[in-house]
């Protein structure tokens, strides 16, 4: 023990490890009244870990050419050792890695963590969602099926819809006139090296930013305005063991659920690996019909809602993106100082539970073949999606709220 001592303050004097611990662990007080939906933030930090060591091995036997890549998958799936489980831990953690995040947010528009003074937290968790985006995106044409092949060619293809840049700007992001070799290769790099870099900086930023002005809670208040004779909040308890310890559980539950998925239903009926991706990319062949996986049908549907203008998709491109780009925004929208949705009046709690149905309707129109009555039903649920955010702006005139303690409750 006391060679470790030893060793401990050696690195002490050379790196802050102890200091770090006691700030961001066993020091680090969170409120104590935590629930279940604060599971979801270590569970997205530890999909984050599963998707890039089993990216890692993936990459040992993959070959990013348009020739073989296919066949690399294949190779993976059927002759590296084990390569079929680490293939579907890495599809299956795709798609779980999407559902924390969404469940993640939801959180956050629960209990109002998003507001002051936390309204960094969120844009860099607004952030830390785009690059995810975008990291499946470009993970998505990687094992060069057909879906992945159309996929990647219809999404590409909308850049082409905005004015004056739109065609060169398609063309540089395929690297070619076609999704062809070139646009295999550059979407490796930035799947592989680019955008999990990025990812990492913004994940420590959104902690560090986390830790700065502490955790929010199911109350809505802040623990800090109440501190005991030794400085320490009231209401709080050392995230270390307590957290630690209660993340383990939702771990085991996770994971759990997470291997159900991977070893008895790792397609999920073709929502996580759709039945074209086991064919081969055919540049002749067109699916008969193109989707995004599930994650980006919500995007998807208001895409498709919003009619062209003189042939040109753009309004449809530009609402998409503001359907993201309107979440960072989302601290200023809310204009109510009450947080937390346990003191909020019922017009907040109707627009935010039927926001949740309508964004899962919006997923469900974006996974299924376009009809004159799904249309519709995407245009009115495009407009409730940014009617919600405006509603926001205008609920503090009429809302009733409860008081809210000065303590929290349990």
């Amino acid at each position: 023990m006391s060679m470790m001592n030893q060793l401990l303050g050696w690195v002490d004097a050379r790196f802050p490890l102890s200091k770090m611990w006691k700030e961001h662990l066993s020091e680090y007080y969170a409120p104590k009244n935590f629930n279940f939906w604060y599971f979801f933030g270590s569970l997205a930090l530890l999909v984050l870990v599963i998707q890039i060591v089993t990216g890692i091995f993936l990459t040992m036997s993959y070959k990013p050419d348009g020739e073989l890549a296919f066949g690399s998958v294949e190779f993976i799936m059927r002759d590296v050792e084990w390569g079929w489980l680490i293939r579907y831990m890495h599809t299956t953690g795709a798609s779980a890695f999407f559902a924390v995040v969404y469940l993640h947010m939801f959180r956050a528009m629960l209990y109002g963590s998003y507001k002051a003074p936390r309204e960094l937290i969120w844009i860099f968790g607004c952030l830390i969602f785009l690059v995810l985006m975008a990291e499946a995106f470009f993970g998505y044409l990687l094992p060069w099926g057909q879906m992945s092949y159309w996929g990647a060619q219809v999404i590409i293809n909308l850049f082409q819809a905005i004015p004056f840049i739109g065609p060169e700007l398609a063309v540089w992001i395929r690297g070619d006139f076609v999704i062809s070799d070139a646009s295999l290769n550059r979407f490796f790099a930035l799947h592989v090296i680019a955008l999990p870099i990025v990812l990492l900086g913004l994940v420590v930023a959104h902690i560090i930013a986390l830790h700065e002005v502490g955790s929010n809670n199911p109350d809505g208040i802040e623990i800090k305005k109440h501190k005991g004779p030794d400085g320490k909040p009231l209401d709080g308890i050392p995230f270390h063991p307590y957290y630690t310890v209660k993340d383990i559980v939702g771990v085991v539950v996770f994971l759990m659920v997470f291997s159900l998925v991977m070893f008895f239903a790792p397609e999920m009926g073709g929502f996580f690996i759709e039945h074209p991706n086991f064919i081969p990319a055919d540049p002749m062949k067109t699916p008969e019909h193109i989707a995004p996986v599930w994650y980006f049908t919500p995007y998807y549907a208001i895409l498709a809602a919003v009619p062209a203008i003189g042939g040109s998709a753009f309004p449809g491109v530009a609402a998409m993106g503001a359907a993201v780009v309107i979440l960072f925004f989302l601290p200023w929208l809310d204009r109510q100082p009450v947080k937390s949705i346990r003191y909020r009046g019922l017009c907040y709690k109707v627009l935010l539970f039927g926001f949740v149905a309508n964004f899962i309707m919006l997923g469900y129109l974006g996974a299924v073949p376009p009809t004159p009555v799904k249309t519709l039903l995407a245009q009115i649920g495009t407009v409730y999606y940014f009617g919600f955010f405006f509603a926001l702006w205008f609920l503090p005139m009429f809302e009733k709220t409860k008081p809210v303690p000065e303590r929290v409750t349990s």
